[in-house]
């Protein structure tokens, strides 16, 4: 089997292989789920057995050490917040501590069919606790803490202290729900209450009540879990344990990625995920509704969802295919979401869905500054259609674009990959093309091979004059690529955060039913996205874990959360191949200089400063006082101090954008002008691409 494995890894077809974190979600979507069989499971499990040990980039020994840590991934991923088993059952499941090797490579379900019944009895226990602690009454006068950082608690010793977890749990969240409605109270002009008043025990009861409910949600929504499921998640915890990126995919979870993309036809267009009670904003459909609206993030904690002008919704704790229904909805009505951000405010977006409006994931362009002679062209994502060759791609696209800007007198050029997750490999080669003449652009290094570089063929640049290359913390894979060899052949400025994410890595889709071949599992058997290759600088460097360095570092809220490849576990390590080129040294730059001394001295980079060391403070803090005056206090604190930092991405010096060519206005719909509109209006006042402007203009032509 694996031999037939490697055969189905050897198509050379370089348009199949996707650096960027999403690759071919096609795959599997015609399956027909059903209950699994314990054959299934275990074909798959001699599946991911021979493909993680002689196809994956870096193979690791099936040994007691792997098994350690596979144990170590799994509890993580079956009960991370340590609320369902106690100390005993993970005694019980450590037995299998230096089995799991064992038991992947002989297709033995012994372990997971114990974990299983454990969290069968787990579970109902702890749905029969919050319904009994939710039924009366609770301490608000305890001086007691709870900690919200499960890593700084172990598992809860006996049913004693899971009980006490659940209370002070609880107790969190019904004072969570108690401050809201206080400030909702507040702001509609209706009396204040706190511990002690008349009223406090109704208000008090209808706290819990709320969150009686949305529990009852997230335990039913709990129970829709499948064998399958569990079985996915058991599987992740061995490919977890290989790289970050490699993971597999049981057929139930394969169809329902068009369910999870919430306005692929009609909607707002957010990839959304069930994180404990939560709904969490896992991606951003490029082009969707809520795209072009820009407030919501990859990250965000969806609270709440209100249609237009009614009453929004609470919906922690319900599945995320009930979340999807209330956000999903015709063309041109309203949603708007109440998010809780990465820095723990609450902000309601509002949006209007939309057909996912496909034209915005291409290339599109502006001109900058009072004169228009700078160029801009934001690249959302590497596109490139791998079934027709007379469709459009997005290298051909940017060309276009700069052949544009040049026939309206540009004079320098800042190409925006902020974002910019990737895509396709072939396209990163021929965009990065596009500013030099021939040359290679990557090495890329399959296990056990040679290093290969993929060059750029094509004569000539279609821009040469100044250039300037906008990044941050979520430029990726091939987005690294671009700028990484246009930094190393001296053709570009980088600016942006001071290292780009750090995915070195290639992956490709394994489709389980053609690797299984003869074997007589019943079908299908989902599919495994592998880590098969590793890509390099030009120079021999790596952006694994490393990024792009930007040449100049500007400021960024999220700057000292961790963030990226590093922070993931088990990614690749670092290491370096031989050069294809040698590293151009270019002429002097005094500018850059000159321009980290101005970011330095700028008010505006100031406050994002001071934003980032507050926002780390207020993250480090986890132990949260359960005491009523105590926990108001410190909400009403921190809410005090998160609104002076309000618009600190909004400059206050305006910048003119005008369309790419003075008859573009006139070409586009009612729509279309619309949208573009609002993107010149979001770039007036960026305050990164103002500082940008002001670099690119201080370099020579």
């Amino acid at each position: 089997m694996l031999a037939f494995i490697r055969i189905l890894f050897m198509k050379k077809n370089l348009k199949y292989t996707l650096p960027a974190l999403a690759l071919i979600a096609a795959l599997g979507l015609s399956f027909t789920w059903k209950t699994p069989s314990d054959d299934q499971e275990k074909v798959v499990m001699l599946l991911l057995h021979d493909a993680l040990t002689g196809v994956h980039y870096q193979p690791k020994p099936m040994d007691d050490a792997l098994s350690q840590e596979v144990m170590a991934f799994f509890l993580e991923s079956m009960d991370s917040e340590k609320r369902f088993l106690l100390g005993e059952d993970v005694q019980a499941l450590r037995v299998y501590n230096d089995l799991l090797d064992d038991a992947l490579r002989t297709s033995d379900l012994t372990f997971f069919n114990l974990s299983q019944s454990i969290w069968q009895k787990r579970f109902k226990e702890s749905q029969a606790l919050y319904q009994d602690i939710l039924a009366s009454p609770l301490n608000y006068s305890s001086e007691r803490v709870f900690e919200t950082d499960s890593e700084k608690r172990p598992f809860p010793a006996d049913a004693k202290a899971m009980r006490q977890y659940w209370t002070d749990y609880l107790t969190f969240r019904v004072l969570s729900r108690l401050y809201d409605r206080s400030l909702a109270a507040d702001s509609a002009g209706q009396a204040k209450f706190t511990l002690g008043d008349e009223g406090f025990a109704d208000e008090e009861m209808k706290a819990r009540e709320k969150e009686l409910e949305i529990h009852d949600e997230w335990f039913s929504s709990m129970t829709d879990m499948e064998r399958s499921d569990w079985f996915g998640l058991y599987m992740n915890a061995y490919t977890g344990v290989f790289d970050p990126h490699t993971q597999y995919f049981p057929p139930r979870q394969q169809e329902n990625f068009e369910i999870e993309m919430t306005g692929q036809l009609e909607g707002i267009g957010a990839s959304l995920q069930q994180e404990g009670e939560f709904t969490k904003v896992m991606s951003i459909v490029t082009g969707s509704a809520c795209w072009r609206q820009g407030e919501l993030e990859v990250g965000d904690m969806i609270l709440k969802v209100g249609q237009g002008d009614a009453e929004p919704e609470d919906i922690v704790g319900m599945s995320t295919n009930k979340v999807v229904t209330k956000v999903r909805g015709k063309k041109g009505t309203e949603v708007r979401l109440t998010v809780r951000k990465k820095d723990g405010t609450e902000k309601v977006i509002a949006i209007i869905r939309d057909i996912v409006e496909i034209e915005a994931t291409f290339a599109r362009s502006a001109r900058l500054g009072e004169d228009g002679k700078t160029g801009y062209i934001r690249l959302p994502k590497f596109y490139v259609d791998f079934y027709d060759d007379n469709n459009r791609n997005c290298a051909d696209d940017v060309k276009k674009e700069i052949e544009t800007l040049k026939a309206q007198g540009m004079e320098r050029l800042i190409f925006d990959l902020r974002g910019n997750g990737g895509g396709s490999l072939p396209a990163a080669v021929d965009i990065a093309g596009l500013f030099f003449d021939k040359g290679p652009v990557v090495q890329v290094k399959t296990s056990g091979q040679r290093v290969r570089s993929y060059d750029d063929r094509a004569a000539g640049a279609s821009w040469d004059g100044p250039l300037l290359v906008m990044v941050n913390e979520g430029t990726a894979s091939a987005s690294e690529i671009v700028a990484a060899a246009l930094q190393d052949y001296d053709k570009a400025i980088i600016v942006g955060t001071r290292q780009t994410f750090g995915k070195g890595s290639v992956q490709n889709m394994l489709d389980l039913d053609r690797a299984a071949g003869p074997f007589n599992g019943d079908k299908p058997l989902g599919a495994l996205k592998l880590t098969i290759q590793k890509y390099y600088r030009i120079t021999g460097g790596t952006t694994q874990l490393q990024g792009v360095e930007s040449d100049v570092v500007l400021p960024h809220p999220y700057q000292g959360i961790p963030f990226g490849e590093r922070e993931l576990e088990y990614p690749l390590a670092v290491d370096y191949v031989d050069a294809a080129v040698v590293k151009i040294q270019g002429s002097s730059k005094p500018y850059l200089a000159e321009a980290q001394a101005r970011v330095a001295s700028n008010p505006e980079f100031n406050r994002i400063n001071e934003y980032a060391d507050w926002l780390k403070v207020g993250r480090d803090a986890t132990a949260i006082p359960l005491n009523y005056t105590a926990f108001f206090e410190r909400e009403s604190q921190m809410d005090s101090e998160a609104e002076a930092f309000g618009d600190l991405l909004k400059s206050n010096e305006t910048l003119e954008v005008t369309y790419a060519y003075p008859e573009q206005e006139s070409t586009l719909d009612s729509g279309k002008v619309t949208e573009y509109s609002r993107w010149f209006k979001n770039l007036s006042t960026d305050i990164y691409l103002g500082e940008a402007m002001r670099i690119i203009h201080s370099m020579p032509h």
